[in-house]
């Protein structure tokens, strides 16, 4: 699912149920996750399965992925990429850091976002957008899409610029044709010499579940 939203050169993989639940942690990951509920083990474990096996795919030895600032995933020298879970569902994107500058992947259950969250996590015109794309696609629970998407791009900002940026920081226009343009309301980060006033992503609908994905190219 998260493959069709990325460029060619990256590699994905993605676990669905309880596939990769028994992969054993290095000894550092286990540490952190001593005295975490069994769900966030089994999800920190399936999911880091899905990275160390696209390490392979890239001629990389596995080796751990620990947080770091702001739990982004610390990735071997010389790759770029992006982790995702949520119920039932694991996946992990990696690209060589010389074929892209950054991505950010996000997957959540399509379903409606709970009561009072949407005005917590949009502006007031995406909400209005939101509202036509409905009457145009109903089948598309367009509230977790926008969500989902503002993770992505926040995925693929972080080690750009190693900055927070709010909900309230990027503006996300969904199309109905499976992409999104995310304008960056704050100064954006330094690529290719270039600053960047926006993302471009991609989205789709599978299997009960809404993915996003954001590529940022060194161009």
């Amino acid at each position: 699912m998260i493959e069709e939203l990325l460029p060619a050169s990256v590699v994905t993989v993605e676990a669905y149920g309880q596939d990769g639940a028994d992969t054993p942690l290095y000894p550092e990951e286990a540490a952190l996750m001593a005295r975490a509920v069994a769900k966030r083990r089994r999800e920190f474990a399936v999911v880091r399965s899905c990275a160390r096996r696209a390490m392979e795919k890239l001629g990389v030895p596995p080796q751990p992925i620990l947080p770091g600032e702001r739990g982004a995933p610390g990735w071997p020298a010389g790759l770029a990429g992006s982790m995702t879970h949520c119920d039932g569902y694991c996946a992990a994107a990696l690209v060589r850091a010389a074929d892209l500058a950054s991505l950010g992947i996000d997957a959540e259950v399509h379903g409606p976002l709970p009561e009072g969250v949407l005005p917590s996590v949009s502006l007031p015109w995406e909400a209005e957008r939101l509202r036509r794309l409905a009457a145009q696609r109903p089948d598309v629970h367009w509230d977790r899409l926008l969500f989902s998407a503002k993770e992505s791009v926040y995925k693929a900002w972080f080690p750009l610029t190693g900055k927070w940026l709010d909900f309230m920081e990027a503006d996300i226009e969904l199309s109905a044709d499976g992409r999104f343009r995310a304008t960056l309301l704050v100064p954006g980060p330094l690529v290719g010499g270039h600053r960047l006033d926006h993302f471009e992503g991609r989205w789709t609908t599978s299997r009960g579940l809404v993915a996003t994905a954001v590529a940022v190219s060194h161009d």
